[in-house]
């Protein structure tokens, strides 16, 4: 029998249990909260653990953890896309997306799915509040900003964007200062050193590897402009934050054992 007919064939079934949908405004409204950076009414939603509520979302997989996966990943695209549209930069939104989805993979409970679905939809509501309440950038020093994100590995400099864009450099670094305060490689040092604290925090890298990664001149350059920015040199970072974040799965076990 093809799926189609057993559709029909169920469709028509009268012991067939109905299930009304809930209503998609609070799906919306949701969204809504998420993509415009609203974080309280994002945790409110966390706390009455609606993302666990039966009522009214569809069954799509018998299996219960299954099916609160499928739903994940239906949220987890939805706000993706949400907050493009509302100013995130592509690279950001879709690898923050592939993060989440992939860390679904290692998780097989129902309070570990849970768990990670209120740290997504957190993490995206919080970098949103800082994009909706930052200076509107125009086209160029918006493409400018996903261009320095896409390459953050790499040595990027004015004229790499400029060519990018079709301007000249000088425009460029004239826009980009007027816009946001800085300067084109004051900005991209600074991207590169949040990339680096990351590394340092969840990542077993050694401070040559993540100088390499990179593309800092030297490990002594690394240490140097990490220093200037941070305020404390990256050995003392990783000492006072590596791995402070429990694995989701740990957590959600040792609670259950208390």
């Amino acid at each position: 029998m093809r799926y189609q007919d057993e559709w029909l064939l169920l469709e028509a079934e009268d012991d067939v249990d109905e299930i009304e949908h809930r209503q998609p405004t609070e799906e919306f409204l949701f969204y809504q909260a998420v993509t415009n950076g609203d974080v309280e009414a994002v945790r409110k939603n966390c706390e009455q653990e609606r993302f666990l509520s039966s009522e009214g979302v569809g069954v799509l997989s018998r299996n219960q953890v299954t099916n609160l996966k499928y739903h994940f990943v239906i949220t987890t695209a939805m706000i993706t896309r949400l907050c493009k549209q509302k100013g995130m930069e592509l690279e950001q939104a879709f690898r923050m997306s592939d993060f989440y989805i992939q860390k679904l993979d290692d998780i097989h409970t129902v309070g570990g799915v849970h768990s990670l679905h209120d740290e997504m939809v957190l993490d995206y509501a919080e970098k949103m509040f800082r994009i909706c309440h930052s200076d509107t950038n125009s086209r160029h020093i918006s493409l400018c900003k996903e261009y320095i994100y896409s390459h953050i590995k790499e040595r990027i400099t004015v004229e790499d964007l400029a060519d990018e864009l079709g301007v000249s450099a000088s425009y460029l670094s004239r826009l980009f200062k007027k816009e946001t305060g800085d300067s084109v490689s004051a900005y991209i040092r600074r991207q590169k050193i949040e990339m680096a604290k990351n590394l340092l925090q969840y990542s077993e890298y050694t401070m040559i590897d993540i100088a390499n990664r990179l593309s800092f001149s030297s490990q002594s350059h690394f240490i140097q402009q990490f220093r200037e920015y941070v305020g404390m040199t990256p050995k003392k970072y990783r000492d006072l934050n590596h791995m402070i974040r429990w694995d989701i799965e740990t957590e959600v076990q040792d609670n259950k054992e208390k």
